[in-house]
């Protein structure tokens, strides 16, 4: 049986347009980090811009997509990326905080292909830590008092960035599995 000290588990994060009537909500950036034995891997990070075009964004998408409106029109589509990601979320467990929008994105894109098994974040921490105000991931991970790991991990970045976020969950996952009623 598979336990936090023998599994490969692949974060992933995406950051997305925004529903804009007439326009498909569609990935812009894609985080992926590794958390092997309990312990994120920074060696196997991935992250990169996705093409979208000048299609409008939502004007409450969270992210830097405006300063890099020239960039994401040249930046590679998700189907361009289909040999990275499928090296690390193909037949492995798949994590993410709030899993709606990276299972969306990915069945959408490669509907051939049945990722997961799946573990959401999310989920995981409203079970370990109920009655906390958020669990907005950055919320949570200034809570938990991660934050400082992940700046660590990801210097340069912030909140809302792809990479940042996934690293951001898998410290959550690190985390969570350093506490005692996630053990099993």
């Amino acid at each position: 049986m598979a336990t936090p000290d023998t599994m490969s588990i692949t974060v992933i994060d995406f950051e997305t347009t925004g529903s804009v009537p007439g326009y498909a909500n569609e990935p812009w950036q894609v985080g992926l980090v590794a958390v092997n034995a309990g312990r994120v891997c920074m060696e196997t990070a991935f992250d990169s811009l996705l093409r979208v075009g000048y299609r409008p964004f939502n004007r409450y998408a969270p992210g830097r997509h405006a300063q890099l409106r020239d960039d994401l029109c040249v930046a590679p589509s998700l189907a361009d990326l289909w040999g990275v990601i499928s090296e690390r979320v193909g037949y492995r467990a798949v994590a993410a905080h709030n899993i709606a929008t990276e299972k969306g994105i990915l069945a959408a894109a490669f509907p051939l292909h049945p990722f997961g098994p799946w573990i959401d974040t999310l989920t995981l921490c409203r079970r370990l830590y109920p009655g906390l105000a958020s669990y907005a991931l950055d919320d949570l991970t200034r809570v938990l008092g991660l934050a400082p790991r992940v700046a660590a991990l990801c210097p340069g970045r912030e909140p809302h960035d792809a990479l940042y976020d996934a690293v951001a969950a898998a410290v959550l996952l690190e985390h969570a599995f350093a506490h005692d009623k996630t053990r099993d």
